[in-house]
């Protein structure tokens, strides 16, 4: 599990295919950058851009993981070189700031607005349906690994836009100060909204006698 407060930027410095046929996945060579590897080990998780991924080799300040085909496909950031967003996972009596983070993507969404607004930036969403009913008002989202408040949801016909508000000093301390609009982001929806729609979704006890 994980918080959604960004750790550090990193950087993937090197991109390694597994093997050679096409649903291959790759292995990833990550400079830390001013993320302290000094309690991470081989088996330990780390989110990179939002995706829960494990370390398969340690040469401080670098580590290395494997991502499979299927999470290439699914996620954006990990297929090439360039900044990516980092967080440890969480350990028993580490403060929760954010929201809780599983690190599994859900999907991708699109920037459809990132400008000025007084001294923020709005930052507009463009979601895709199967994940939009999970995103109220003042709801959590996790967007390549930031924990973020919704402001404002707007349902259209493939999905629903989603406003949220960054301050300078999330701009400055992730790779949003990269975003533009056109670009796709990776997406995790609150767990405690899955649970919410499992449970409304669920056939009653009664009903099945």
């Amino acid at each position: 599990m994980f918080t959604g407060l960004v750790a550090a930027v990193g950087r993937i410095v090197r991109l390694e295919p597994l093997g050679g046929a096409e649903q291959d996945g790759v292995r990833l060579d990550i400079d830390a950058g001013g993320l302290d590897l000094s309690d991470v080990g081989i088996g330990d998780s780390i989110a990179v851009q939002g995706a829960c991924m494990t370390v398969v080799a340690l040469d401080a300040p670098r580590f290395q993981v494997e991502v499979s085909r299927e999470s290439l496909n699914l996620t954006t950031g990990l297929d090439r070189l360039g900044e990516v967003n980092l967080e440890k996972s969480l350990r028993v009596g580490d403060q929760i700031g954010g929201h809780l983070v599983s690190g599994h993507v859900d999907g991708m969404g699109e920037v459809l607005r990132f400008a000025e607004v007084g001294e923020s930036r709005e930052l507009v969403i463009r979601v895709p349906q199967h994940l939009a009913r999970f995103l109220a008002y003042k709801g959590s989202i996790t967007v390549n690994g930031i924990s973020l408040t919704v402001n404002r949801v707007t349902d259209v016909a493939d999905g629903c836009d989603i406003s949220i508000n960054i301050i300078p000093h999330t701009q400055a301390v992730t790779t949003l100060r990269n975003v533009k609009p056109g670009d796709r982001v990776n997406l995790e929806v609150d767990t405690i909204a899955r649970y919410v729609e499992r449970m409304l979704a669920a056939p009653r006890l009664d009903d099945m006698k």
